[in-house]
């Protein structure tokens, strides 16, 4: 949804869009009214989505990529372009891309390189397989932000893999650093003690804007760290710290809490969940 509110009228009026979500009683006329906001053609199944497409663009949750990639593979158009966003690991990748040639589709590793809001379409991608040149004609004509860097499908997936270590892995270490020093009374204390981050930032608003990452997107993330984790073993390198990572992830985001403002509020709102828990 982030990227299509910025495509050009063209786009949307060509665009079909399937999510999950329309199958689910409670989360249907959401992402119905959704659809009609943006000017996107929704429709009720995957098949629809697929039939006819020139262009697919699978963003689902990392636990979902392959059941995505299965379920519109036998509805592709033959030389379809099936770029996969999702952030998994290599050889996930590499599986879909089997499920989707056997069906005549052109497989595309994508790889979202930063934050989707606000940059919408101008974040920067990824993209590797031996499709990547055409395919990035094709997301640029949309408007994407997007460069090759190979032809191996996998690579554009292990670079977001490698990049997510410290991103998520440093969300889920502030977490533990600042909800420690909030039962501790001691925040202030903790922020003051650490080194300068530098560029302008400062330790509590970095761990403030980590806290509501993981707050709403924590299942995500988790997923996510789950393939980081599989993706390091398969090298043979160590995915301990990674898989610690999508538990943290995975415990805050579990709470389903809407994040207050401010790091004092968040943190009061995690710990008091957890005595609960």
């Amino acid at each position: 949804m982030a990227f299509a509110a910025e495509w050009n009228g063209n786009a949307l009026a060509a665009a079909k869009a399937f999510d999950i979500k329309t199958d689910d009683a409670a989360t249907a006329p959401g992402k119905w009214a959704d659809y009609t906001r943006l000017g996107v053609n929704g429709v009720c199944d995957a098949a629809a989505a697929a039939d006819g497409s020139p262009l697919l663009l699978s963003l689902v949750t990392a636990d979902r990529a392959l059941a995505a990639a299965q379920s519109v593979a036998p509805h592709l158009t033959t030389g379809a372009l099936y770029c996969d966003f999702n952030s998994v690991a290599p050889h996930t990748k590499l599986a879909a891309a089997a499920i989707v040639e056997a069906a005549g589709g052109l497989y595309i590793d994508v790889a979202i390189m930063a934050p989707v809001r606000p940059p919408a379409l101008a974040t920067p991608l990824l993209v590797s397989g031996p499709h990547a040149g055409t395919a990035i004609d094709a997301l640029s004509s949309i408007g994407f932000a997007a460069r090759p860097i190979g032809a191996r499908i996998g690579d554009a997936a292990m670079i977001k893999m490698l990049r997510s270590i410290m991103v998520k892995g440093l969300e889920a270490l502030s977490a533990e650093c600042f909800l420690a020093a909030a039962a501790a009374g001691l925040t202030d204390e903790v922020v003051q003690s650490l080194p300068e981050p530098g560029g302008g930032a400062d330790w509590a608003s970095i761990a403030d804007y980590n806290l509501d990452r993981m707050m709403v997107h924590g299942l995500r993330r988790a997923a996510e760290m789950e393939e980081v984790a599989e993706a390091l073993e398969a090298l043979g390198a160590d995915g301990t710290m990674s898989r610690a990572a999508a538990e943290a992830q995975r415990r805050i985001g579990a709470m389903r809490l809407q994040p207050a403002s401010g790091l004092p509020a968040k943190s009061r709102m995690i710990l008091e969940r957890c005595e609960v828990l």
